[in-house]
């Protein structure tokens, strides 16, 4: 049986160009091992065989009649199940979309499609992407691969686990506060939130629309650019998307900067001192590292929390009952449809934050609110702006702590919500940033954020590379 936990895809690609293995063999074996160990992860909601299979048959076809392949093909991708492929299921984690087939592919589904890839299966999240342990599913909470008693970390926890596992090369995650790099952290493995509109949201169905961002996860940077430079450009199906591939000069020494406020209170000592010794050791190798101030930092969480759940408010009132799912209800007339299958198909996290986008939205609250957070929005923008004149990068922790037991947060949602403190800024201004695994505590790994300015994806990963190297 094919180990995809020692492989990267260009062993795996070599392998199969040889024809050392074929890729209808590297298809049966995946969901031989996923049946036999994803029982106790639960890192994916739907498989998706006989789609890889037909994929991997005309892969073989091509090795043998010697054609060239394409860029990705024969890499084992999940998908998280937010992100539409043409008539598989499509749950978002909750009830109200339990039977939902979606009708068409998502535009980066299309271009993966397109290049060979061998999509595997959907992946579990938290409900609409709502959360940051992977516990909000309504199906079923996933595990971390490092240690089953603890959670992958959220929303995109399923993608980030079945990478971690081996049963995938990559997966594709949603980011709208840190859903990809925050798992990614917790799981180990390297995760991508590309710059605001890099990647098309077209069939990714939305939590905050001026947040959301669809990214690769993968176990290393290599295979992580390899996705993103397939899903990445402009879409004419999405109006906000736009891509530029920014050259950047080489330097000497690339400036760095450590915002002062990412190391203070609510930071896990252990992940400091580690953090502190990654620098120490980069600062050897051609970086130079400086203190900078990220000013607003303080109301960044407060900031994101009242921009998503108005943006989440106004997405979901779509979700009634009768589009989209097949729920069905005794009632009396229409108002009291909506109130039984809306109070059924939604959790009580997604209720939450749709309750407080809507006070929020309401008349004699929006100024004092939601528009009030758009310019804190803007301010928080600019201090990333300033800190870009004097440095080429950010570097900060990804997460604030080591990954957390099942059911320790799931009752605080407070307590839960802080696991995005150092994530949800890159999101309000819209900036690319990176998760790399860089160093353990007792076994567990630690993440390392890597922030650049809009478009910079290909100088964070020629850096992150180069840090990969190191340890």
């Amino acid at each position: 049986m094919i180990d995809l936990k020692i492989l990267s895809y260009k062993k795996l690609r070599e392998m199969l160009e040889k024809k050392e293995i074929k890729c209808q063999e590297l298809v049966e074996d995946i969901f031989e091992r996923i049946e036999k160990e994803d029982k106790k992860i639960k890192s994916f909601l739907t498989l998706t065989f006989e789609l890889a299979f037909e994929k991997a048959k005309k892969i073989d076809e091509m090795i043998f009649q010697k054609r060239k392949l394409k860029s990705l093909a024969g890499f084992p991708l999940a998908v998280k199940d937010n992100i539409l492929i043409e008539n598989v299921k499509c749950t978002a984690g909750s009830k109200i979309l339990e039977n939902y087939i979606a009708p068409f592919d998502a535009t980066c589904i299309k271009k993966l499609k397109d290049e060979d890839v061998l999509i595997i299966g959907k992946t579990n999240l938290d409900e609409f992407a709502m959360g940051s342990s992977t516990e909000n599913s309504a199906f079923f909470p996933t595990r971390n691969p490092h240690d089953l008693e603890r959670v992958p970390g959220g929303s995109s926890g399923g993608s980030a686990a079945a990478v971690a596992a081996g049963f995938v090369l990559g997966a594709l995650g949603s980011d709208t506060g840190g859903s990809i790099r925050q798992p990614a952290a917790f799981c180990g493995v390297c995760g991508l939130k590309p710059t605001y509109g890099a990647v098309s949201r077209y069939g990714l169905i939305a939590f905050a629309s001026s947040l959301d961002q669809i990214g690769p996860i993968a176990k290393n940077v290599e295979d992580c650019e390899l996705i993103f430079e397939v899903i990445c450009g402009k879409d004419e199906m999405d109006s906000t998307s736009f891509f530029e591939k920014k050259i950047f000069q080489k330097k000497e020494k690339l400036k760095i900067g450590i915002p002062k406020e990412y190391f203070g209170e609510g930071l896990d000592k252990r992940i400091k001192d580690k953090i502190f010794d990654v620098l120490k050791k980069i600062e050897q190798e051609k970086f130079e590292v400086l203190e900078i101030s990220l000013p607003h930092t303080e109301y960044c969480l407060a900031c994101y929390f009242l921009v998503s759940r108005c943006e989440a408010a106004s997405n979901l009132a779509r979700y009634d009952g009768i589009r989209y799912s097949k729920l069905k209800e005794d009632s009396k007339d229409i108002f009291d449809f909506y109130t039984k299958i809306r109070g059924r198909g939604f959790g009580k996290e997604v209720k939450r934050r749709i309750m407080l986008g809507n006070f929020a939205l309401s008349e004699g609250y929006y100024e004092g609110y939601y528009l009030l957070a758009q310019k804190v929005r803007t301010l928080i923008s600019n201090d990333f702006k300033k800190a870009f004149e004097k440095v080429d990068l950010i570097f900060t922790p990804t997460t604030p702590t080591l990954p957390f037991k099942i059911g320790e947060k799931i009752k605080d949602p407070l307590s839960m919500y802080l696991a995005d403190i150092f994530t949800v800024s890159p999101n309000l201004a819209g900036l690319p940033a990176l998760s790399l695994p860089c160093t353990k505590i007792d076994n567990l790994p630690v993440g390392l954020q890597i922030i650049g300015p809009h478009f910079s994806e290909y100088l964070i990963f020629e850096t992150a590379k180069k840090i990969e190297k190191m340890f």
